[in-house]
This record gives structure tokens, C-alpha cells and sequence, in this order.
């Protein structure tokens, strides 16, 4: 392969990375671009660490031989046993332990020493190459502080020393397209991780100056968990924080399920919002929400209560109003959420869940703009003065859960009641 052609191949990975086009086609391009020009690569893998909750990183795969593989591949890594296992039998493993920058394995006088070998051997590929390009530590997020990759061909005798220079010379610039396009994804999972799907987007798009609000009409919702103060005093530290997550893993796949968006986690608290520009359905989907959270309650707290861990429910509150959806805090440090009275609203609204000794509450504002079908599922628990509310509210709950008529003290909950909590 000649300067000039290498210099055009270069170029394509440039203006691919600068466009912002994702790591598997930027290795499929690279690819047949240089087999095109007699480069004879019949495989190639790059590998990248990510910053991810699940995945520890991805790897991302082309052959040319038309036998179909997953063109990426998400790995939980060295979490797994099995997963370390694999990595230090690979040649990546090598080239990080030992500080080299390249591996090479070629002809049939080669050891096959690391995984994959035997395998590619046995499909006629007569030529391995491993390259890892590192980043400096001002580069590095996470334990994203490099690039792995390795190419294969089927020529007979391999490789030759012009095929091994040309990839020398052009892999790094395919590198630093691939970094740029992981750091993208990077940046897009870190905002909707911890700002929310919705939120991080806004924010990935620039709004991040302080006070860059809009004023917006929306379905609030906010749980927590009932007796969570008395469950973290009875139990050991180290169940606080598992139960924290087993409950808050129930409460966000409902919300997200049904096309929420979670804003806050607080404590043991979720505050969420359905922001569909239909409000009708947004008040739906919030119910939807609930209906799949308590499935998912029975069956965490079936699997918790067999384990012999402490168990627990959670409480909500939904109500509807007018929100300013934005950014708020300092020059450094921001918050993108919500805020008004009907953020104040909800969480009174919840905090009466124990007083009237129900798991759902709703205000007259959500129940209202139900259909009629949704709507009849509901009845009035009362109308009660909520701290730091003006006008009392008038409250709702699913009619299953609803007082039989004569039982108790029913009268009062037609009068206005003072509430607390």
C-alpha cells in the first residue's frame, strides 16, 4: 500500500469520527477500505473500556468470510469469573500486563497461547496481530485508558512487513475515531444515568446555563418506602444500601417501562414525571407505572423474604400541574429538575399515604383528567389542609383499597383535616 492511498484511508476515519458515526460502522469502513486497496485483512476486533453500570466495555467485530457475529459486543469483563478467566488468557491481557504495544502469531511454527488462536487457525486465517494503543492518564476516564485491537488474514505466509506497516500507520488514527465516538456514547449514559433520559438529553444539547428553565404541565409522581426509618434502625448497615437498590430497581423499570422519567432519587424517595403532551395518557402511563411496581414488589418481596432479608412497600403520590423543568443551583454546580408548588404538592400528598393508612394517593387534579374507565376505579378518602399547601385537597384511592362504608370514623373525611405529615 502506497503513502497516497494510506493518506486517503486516513482521511475517510477522520471525517467519519468528526461526523460523529458509530464505532461499528467506523470499523467496517476502515475494514473494507483497506481490503479495497489490497490491504488483505479477512478480520478485525477493536476493543474499548466503557463507564457504565452494567458493562465494563465493549468490543466491536468485522469478518469478511459472511459468517454472521454480532457486530458488538458488551462485556461485563473481569467482574465475572469466568470473564477474568477469558481475559488473562487473551493476548489483550498480554500486551496490558507486560507493557508491550504489539503481538504477532503467524505461520505454523507459532504457539497457539491465547484464546482465540486455535479457533482462527482451524478457519484459515494465517496471521494474527494485536496492537494496543494507550492513552496518557489525562486521557483516561474510567478504566477506558486505551485501545485494544488485532487483525487477521488468510494470505498464504501471512502478513508481510509492507501489511504490518500499513496497519501500524493506520490503526491509531481508526483509535482515536473509536475513542471519540465511545466518549459520545460515554457522556450520553452518564447523563441519562444520573439525570435521566430525559433531563440528560436536554442537557447533552446544551442547556446547562443557570436558570434555563421552561415552564411545562406534567404528571408528578413520588414514592418511598413505607417504615423505611424503622427498617434502618432494625437492621445491619451493610442490608440498607441492597434494599435501597432492590426497591429504587422496581420503581425506575415502571416509570421508564411507561415512558416516564425519573428525576431525583432521594433517599429512600423517587420523584418522577409523565410529561406526554397528551396529559390524558400521561396520567395513564403513570397508572400503568404503578400496576407493573406493585408486580414487582410481590415478587422482590417473595424472593427477600425467603432469603430472610427485611421487606418493605412503597408508597405514592400522583398529582398534575404546572412545573418549571430546568436548571437551578450555581455557576458550579447545577441541578436540572423540577420545581413549584405542585413539586410541594406530591410530596404532601405521599407523606398522607400513612395518616389515611393507603398505598396510593391521588389529588383531584389527577383523578379528573382520567377517563372515565380509569376514573371509576376511585374514591375520595377526604379533603385535607396539607402542610404548606393553601386550599385543602381533596385525595383519592384505588376503590379496592377504600374504607368499607361504616367502619371507622368516615364523616370527618368530608370536612377539611389537618395533616402533619
Amino acid at each position: 500500500m502506497d503513502d497516497a492511498t494510506r493518506e486517503l484511508i486516513s482521511e475517510s476515519v477522520v471525517r467519519q469520527g468528526l461526523a460523529g458515526t458509530p464505532e461499528t460502522e467506523l470499523l467496517t469502513s476502515f475494514c473494507q477500505r483497506c481490503e479495497s486497496a489490497g490491504l488483505p485483512v479477512a478480520s478485525g476486533m477493536a476493543v474499548i473500556d466503557t463507564l457504565h453500570p452494567i458493562w465494563e466495555g465493549r468490543a466491536f467485530t468485522w469478518r469478511n468470510d459472511g459468517v454472521e457475529e454480532e457486530p458488538i459486543i458488551e462485556y461485563g469483563g473481569t467482574r465475572t469469573e469466568e470473564g477474568l478467566d477469558r481475559w488473562q488468557r487473551s493476548a489483550f491481557y498480554h500486551l496490558h500486563s507486560t507493557g508491550e504495544n504489539e503481538l504477532r502469531r503467524s505461520g505454523s511454527g507459532d504457539p497457539t497461547d491465547f484464546e482465540l488462536l486455535d479457533e482462527l487457525a482451524a478457519h484459515g486465517h494465517t496471521d494474527y496481530l494485536a496492537m494496543v494503543h494507550r492513552f496518557a492518564s489525562s486521557g483516561t476516564i474510567g478504566e477506558m485508558d486505551g485501545i485494544f485491537t488485532h487483525w487477521t488474514t488468510r494470505k498464504l505466509g501471512g502478513f508481510d512487513e509492507a501489511d504490518c506497516a500499513a496497519l501500524r500507520k493506520l490503526v491509531p488514527t481508526l483509535a482515536l475515531a473509536l475513542k471519540s465516538a465511545s466518549l459520545a456514547r460515554i457522556a450520553a449514559t452518564l447523563a441519562e444515568i444520573y439525570l435521566g433520559r430525559d433531563a440528560g438529553q436536554q442537557v447533552l444539547k446544551g442547556r446547562i446555563s443557570r436558570g434555563v428553565s421552561e415552564r411545562i404541565g406534567a404528571v408528578l409522581w413520588f414514592s418511598d418506602l413505607t417504615g423505611f426509618t424503622k427498617i434502618s434502625d432494625d437492621s445491619p448497615p451493610e442490608e440498607i444500601i441492597p434494599l435501597l437498590n432492590d426497591y429504587a430497581e422496581i420503581v425506575i423499570t415502571a416509570v421508564l417501562g411507561a415512558g416516564g422519567d425519573v428525576l431525583k432519587l432521594i433517599g429512600d424517595g423517587t420523584l418522577a414525571i409523565f410529561k406526554n403532551g397528551d396529559r390524558v395518557a400521561a396520567r395513564v402511563a403513570a397508572l400503568r407505572a404503578y400496576e407493573q411496581m406493585k408486580r414487582g414488589i410481590e415478587k422482590l418481596n417473595a424472593v427477600r423474604l425467603a432469603a430472610g432479608r427485611p421487606v418493605t412497600t412503597l408508597r405514592l403520590g400522583l398529582h398534575v400541574g404546572q412545573v418549571f423543568y430546568g436548571n437551578i443551583g450555581s455557576d458550579e454546580r447545577l441541578d436540572f429538575t423540577v420545581v413549584g408548588p405542585a413539586v410541594n404538592e406530591v410530596s404532601r400528598i405521599v407523606s398522607m399515604c400513612r395518616s389515611v393508612d393507603r398505598d396510593l394517593l391521588a389529588s383531584g387534579t389527577f383523578i379528573h383528567g382520567l377517563p372515565d374507565a380509569e376514573r371509576a376505579h376511585f374514591v375520595s378518602v377526604g379533603r385535607y389542609a396539607l402542610r404548606g399547601v393553601r386550599r385543602p385537597q381533596e385525595l383519592f384511592t384505588l376503590d379496592s383499597e377504600a374504607p368499607p362504608r361504616g367502619v371507622g370514623d368516615t364523616e370527618p373525611a368530608r370536612g377539611s383535616q389537618s395533616a402533619e405529615n
